[in-house]
């Protein structure tokens, strides 16, 4: 039995680093190969702006005001808002503040990805299918840098028909929480989406921020995805359909972070759930793409939505299960040895995964450093520790997501700054 567990927690080992390899490859890419800079558009192309909203009245009028800001001709964007189920007044903000307001009241049918087809529908009813060359989709805590449209739009003009962006924070330094949420989101855009840009696969898009051309929005006929996230469902159907998605690094956006324990575990349930249905509808063509026609991004989506959390969870209850076992019926010497042994293998792959996320932190953190506004220097580094504990998190999450229904919960949003401020830190 000792032998046998020994050689398990060895496989398992093997296997982790065989799967996620690549991704350490992503970092000696985006720490020592220089990205591209995109020459400059030859035009500058009409886009529509889409904000899903519900109860975002704190908000939503400084994502506008950024967006009005922009050094993008003004006559080339036009911004619609959705007021979903709103109570408040954010129907009435968002109209001051120069957007095209529809209000949606739908209870049974709720989501952002229905929103999006709201709204979608209404444009194309009031405006025509073909009134905008693009869409972008931003949440409505969002703030856009002054260069984000102009930047988007240097790739937008080079062919990509769907791209994202560089995500920061409006509050990194708020709590552990925040800033797990925040050093995440810039790892994935500093040493995930990056480094995928510069070997030409395929990025993936994350939530917000993102730029979708008309011809896919037509070809989908609006917004078809409604998965409780929609936007990896959206990334993983392009990626399968031979889509390839764009990353733009010069176009920043900062978004609002859960800062409350119950806040996190509510929004992350929903996407652990999200990633299952995506895992249950999409596995198979993910599969095909990189087993029969050998598409590499088919196979580090599928690794995206296939949590890494799985493989150290799993070899945890396997042991544990041996532990139980050895400790029933078995002599005193032998349940001194399966308890040492087994106790022993849960501490390392618990430990073995806090140092790998770690490392993880620190190097972004280090790289990143004058992107993470509003936090001192001390916090910088103490969050690096408490990142790794922020992740570990996912393992009652993701368990919990198995067997709880979920719908969709909205997060309340509650910081009001406006982008000078990030401008000016």
């Amino acid at each position: 039995m000792l032998s046998f567990i020994t050689n398990f927690n060895l496989a398992m080992f093997i296997l982790f680093t065989a799967l996620y390899f690549y991704q350490a490859i992503y970092v000696v890419v985006a720490l020592f190969k220089k990205p591209q800079k995109p020459a400059p558009a030859g035009k500058n192309h009409h886009f529509a702006v889409l904000i899903a909203a519900r109860n975002e009245s704190a908000v939503i009028g400084q994502l506008i005001s950024s967006i009005k800001k922009q050094k993008y001709p003004q006559d080339k964007i036009d911004i619609f808002v959705v007021a979903d189920n709103c109570t408040d007044d954010t129907a009435k903000v968002a109209e001051r503040a120069g957007a095209h307001v529809y209000e949606r009241y739908n209870k049974k049918y709720v989501g952002k990805g229905y929103a999006l087809s709201y709204a979608l529908n209404a444009i194309k009813r009031d405006y025509g299918k073909n009134a905008f060359e693009g869409y972008f989709v931003f949440d409505a805590d969002n703030l856009l840098d002054e260069n984000y449209v102009t930047e988007m739009n240097k790739l937008f003009d080079q062919g990509y028909r769907v791209l994202t962006c560089y995500r920061n924070s409006k509050n990194y330094g708020t709590n552990w929480i925040s800033a797990g949420y925040s050093l995440w989101f810039l790892r994935e855009s500093k040493y995930l989406n990056n480094p995928r840009m510069m070997l030409k696969t395929s990025c993936a898009i994350s939530g917000t921020g993102f730029l979708i051309h008309n011809d896919i929005i037509q070809k989908n006929h609006g917004w078809k995805h409604h998965l409780l996230t929609e936007d990896i469902e959206f990334s993983v159907d392009s990626i399968i359909n031979g889509e390839t998605i764009g990353y733009c690094g010069g176009a920043k956006i900062y978004d609002e972070q859960p800062c409350t324990w119950k806040q996190s575990w509510t929004q992350r349930l929903r996407w652990s759930k999200g990633f299952y249905q995506v895992l249950g509808k999409y596995t198979k063509g993910l599969v095909k793409g990189f087993a029969t026609e050998r598409r590499f991004a088919c196979y580090d989506m599928f690794i995206t939505i296939a949590p890494a959390i799985f493989v150290s969870l799993a070899s945890i209850l396997v042991n544990a299960c041996f532990l139980v076992n050895g400790m029933l019926g078995s002599s005193f010497y032998i349940q001194h040895l399966v308890f040492s042994t087994t106790t022993s293998a849960i501490l390392s792959s618990l430990f073995n995964f806090y140092i790998m996320l770690f490392i993880v932190g620190l190097i972004t953190t280090i790289t990143e450093w004058k992107e993470i506004h509003g936090t001192s220097p001390v916090k910088k580094i103490l969050y690096t520790f408490s990142f790794p504990f922020f992740i570990l998190t996912y393992i009652p999450i993701s368990i919990a997501a198995l067997f709880k229904k979920i719908g969709w919960d909205p997060i309340p949003h509650n910081i009001s700054k406006s982008i000078e401020d990030f401008e000016r830190s």
